[in-house]
């Protein structure tokens, strides 16, 4: 019993100090606490505003940034913006949509093409893999758009927190947007963050915050009247500092949320996250952006958040023509009141813009055409010409395109100038626009001809290139000297136009053929292209094609003979005109086969592309032989031709010189290797035209069993009749390759310069190559494997020769 009483009383004892340990450690972490409250800052430092490209950083209030609106303002502290580099992050702009077809997604990317906002789109992941999001060293984007934020939120935590350390790491911020629908909860908390949101609201009466960090192009004025459009706005409302509103609004309904406030309290539909809540930088949207304001809002999000490396130069240059002065039946000219109008307008204007003048393009047939009361107007307009530019149209307002002879146009022009130095209009703008854009584009070079003889036209104008809609893919280009500009322009000439106009074809898009020269027809334009490569055998080829009675070749040209060489290089700027005059008019459009050989179209880079452009439905052929004979005949060719570096160096000099050697030997080397990289160069052609318009021609098969090799040309071209060339070509035994046969069997073969005997090849130099190819080679390997093209009769032979699996 005495003990039992002593073990107790121990107990009792030690529970006591443990109870004692615990309140002096409790009373220790007040005390630590209170102290560390204390002696710290309530609000952290912001993050460091991104460097600026486009013109200075975006200064916050004199002072520092402001205090949040959403926050009393015993809160508040001073906080300092800093620059820093965003060198490691490639200006591109990461789209995360729901779909493919979802409307919010399609109007952001139409936003970034119409500013010229590089982007790439992704459907957004709810689980799985984040596409990459670095290169190397370089962050791949300078910006993420959410077309759905709660895509964002809800990513699962490995690839959120990857996304968030990306963010956080390189200064990449997040655009995201709430849309609400009848699924919505009225109000809730967006999970991870201090802010809540309230939807399905019907708002009016929308406020800018001046003190918005994010404000650029956007500009703070009256307040916008009025209810907005729809019921289903979102807002948000958060006691964190983080949080700036952008745009506020009040509640339609006198009956407000209880928790939203009183009636007329403004409350927050975008606002800008400043970083501080976890390092990165947000603004989110209540809404999508149909709404004017979000539009101009989003893309000053998108310049704060990129450090403006994206975002739209606020200097405008605009130029409103107004067309057909002095055109036009009796009774809608322009009568002494609209002019008195135009004039009064352009007053106003002119305190916004300083020098803002209309452009006027007159026809000078119809000067006083009108009633009396129009001719009077015509009169005023000329009293006041010198407060006007003035542009010519054309003398009888005719379209361009429908004039052939280019002396016809040019006298319809003086027609013109004399009645501008008649009446006393000035003839020196260098611009000029053709009625309803007529022989802009597709060009009608009657047109440009007459326009720098008469006029010295510098300038000009069209909607149509490279078509008509959507109104954001248009674009300026340059041909024969003149700048023609876009439409609806607003910056500087020279940010929009493209140095070299792509060609497209005109009977391919209605309003283009309605405005191209009858005399013009696309069935003059080839159905299908050899593209090479150079010294696989693509003359022969060419010549077995002209043999057959459906098959025509361009007409040859006096530089490069039976290539044209239009896609690849400076033909390409002499326009579609000068490569349908090397083709005859077709006897029967749907039975006659036109073609062009140019064999160094196979690895020209920028040829894919352009073909496609102006030929999207052509069949391709591509002839490969063995790309180490490929190389050593490019070799010999030189040699014959005279080119010093290849007669001053053995072939397995060029092929191994290495990276310290002459510019011109280097130059041999390439030109003798780079075309050999068979997949590379029909990749590229594979990402312009389907797989099923490409077929692989065998040049080892061609050489020794042509006609079999025709058939199967003449079978992917679906051309008809099927004609026997069994017949048509006989084995030169002196030349050592087929050729025509003429009557009585007599050959008709290539020139002295084809088919021509090489020493053989020196064996260390073929393994050498036969090594360099062996990768390429594999990719091709692959590449017609999936395809579902046969295997050329080399590529099977090396296969066989070698320990490729």
């Amino acid at each position: 019993m005495g003990l039992w009483k002593l073990v107790r009383g121990v107990r009792q004892l030690e529970l006591h100090r443990l109870i004692l340990v615990l309140i002096v450690f409790c009373l220790l972490s007040m005390a630590f606490l209170a102290y560390f409250v204390s002696n710290s800052p309530k609000i952290k430092e912001a993050p460091p505003m991104p460097f600026s490209d486009c013109g200075g950083v975006v200064a916050a209030a004199a002072g520092g940034q402001r205090a949040p609106l959403f926050l009393p303002p015993f809160t508040v502290r001073q906080r300092t913006v800093k620059a820093v580099d965003n060198s490691r992050t490639e200006p591109v702009v990461l789209v995360f949509v729901e779909s493919i077809y979802s409307q919010l997604g399609q109007e952001i990317v139409a936003i970034l093409e119409s500013s010229r906002f590089r982007y790439h789109t992704e459907i957004a992941p709810s689980k799985g893999d984040m596409p990459t999001l670095m290169e190397r060293d370089i962050a791949r984007y300078a910006l993420v758009i959410y077309e759905n934020i709660l895509k964002y939120v809800n990513l699962d935590a490995w690839n959120r927190d990857l996304l968030d350390k990306y963010c956080a790491e390189f200064g990449v911020g997040i655009i995201g947007f709430f849309k609400a629908n009848e699924n919505s909860l009225l109000s809730a908390q967006l999970k991870g963050f201090p802010l809540f949101l309230h939807s399905n609201l019907g708002l009016r009466d929308y406020h800018i915050n001046p003190a918005a960090p994010l404000l650029y192009i956007t500009k703070p004025n009256e307040v916008e009247q009025g209810p907005l459009p729809g019921d289903d706005w979102t807002v948000f409302q958060s006691n964190h500092s983080t949080y700036e509103p952008v745009l506020l609004a009040l509640t339609k309904s006198s009956e407000a949320l209880a928790h939203l406030g009183p009636h007329r309290a403004l409350h927050a539909t975008v606002v800008q996250d400043l970083g501080l809540h976890d390092g990165i930088q947000r603004v989110l949207f209540g809404n999508n952006i149909s709404f004017w304001l979000h539009k101009l809002i989003f893309v000053d999000a998108i310049a704060y958040l990129t450090g403006k490396r994206l975002c739209l130069s606020l200097e405008r240059h605009l130029l409103v023509d107004v067309d057909d002065i002095f055109v036009g039946k009796e009774g809608t000219r322009m009568k002494v009141t609209d002019v008195k109008a135009l004039l009064s307008t352009q007053n106003k204007l002119q305190t916004l813009v300083p020098n803002f003048t209309f452009n006027l393009g007159f026809s000078g047939k119809f000067y006083h055409a009108g009633t009396e009361e129009e001719d009077e107007g015509d009169d005023m307009l000329l009293q006041h010409r010198h407060e006007f530019w003035w542009f010519p149209h054309m003398w009888s307002h005719m379209q361009p395109h429908l004039f052939h002879n280019v002396s016809v146009l040019a006298e319809q022009m003086r027609l013109n100038m004399q009645f501008a130095q008649e009446h006393g209009i000035p003839t020196d703008m260098g611009y000029a626009v053709a009625p309803h854009h007529s022989g802009v584009y597709p060009v009608h070079s009657q047109l440009y001809e007459a326009w720098k003889s008469v006029w010295g036209i510098t300038v000009t104008s069209t909607e149509e290139y490279p078509h008509l809609r959507p109104a954001r893919h248009r674009r300026g280009f340059i041909h024969r000297g003149i700048k023609v500009k876009h439409c609806h322009f607003t910056v500087k000439l020279d940010n929009l136009i493209q140095k070299n106009m792509k060609e497209s074809n005109p009977c391919h898009d209605k309003r283009h053929k309605d405005i191209w020269s009858k005399e013009k027809t696309c069935d003059r334009l080839p159905k299908f292209l050899v593209i090479g490569p150079q010294k696989t055998g693509t003359s022969a080829l060419h010549s077995f094609l002209t043999l057959h009675p459906a098959i025509t070749s361009n007409f040859p040209s006096p530089v490069t003979f039976e290539e044209i060489q239009f896609f690849n290089g400076p033909n390409y700027h002499d326009g579609i005109d000068w490569y349908m005059d090397f083709f005859p008019f077709p006897s029967n459009v749907s039975t006659d086969f036109m073609f062009e050989k140019s064999a160094n179209y196979f690895d020209t880079e920028v040829v894919p592309k352009r073909a496609a452009a102006l030929l999207p439905r052509a069949k391709i052929l591509a002839l490969l032989i063995n790309p180490v004979d490929r190389a050593y005949s490019w070799y010999q060719h030189q040699r014959a031709h005279q080119d010093p570096v290849a007669i001053n160096h053995t072939f397995h000099e060029v092929v191994t010189a290495g990276p310290s050697a002459s510019k011109e030997l280097l130059t041999l080397q390439n030109r003798s290797l780079k075309p050999g990289t068979y997949a590379t160069h029909l990749e590229h052609w594979l990402v312009h035209y389907q797989a099923r318009q490409l077929h692989i021609v065998d040049g080892t098969l061609l050489r020794s069993n042509p006609a079999l090799v025709m058939d199967g040309i003449q079978q992917f071209l679906g051309v008809t009749p099927i004609f026997n060339y069994t017949q048509a070509l006989v084995f030169d035994e002196g030349k050592g390759f087929w050729c025509q046969r003429l009557e009585g069997g007599r050959p008709k073969c290539l020139g002295k310069s084809k088919g021509r005997k090489y020493p053989e090849m020196a064996p260390e130099t073929r393994a050498f190559l036969t090594e360099y190819y062996r990768e390429h080679n594999l990719e091709l390997l692959r590449l017609l494997n999936l395809l579902g093209q046969a295997l050329p009769t080399w590529l099977r032979e090396e296969l066989q020769s070698t320990s490729w699996s």
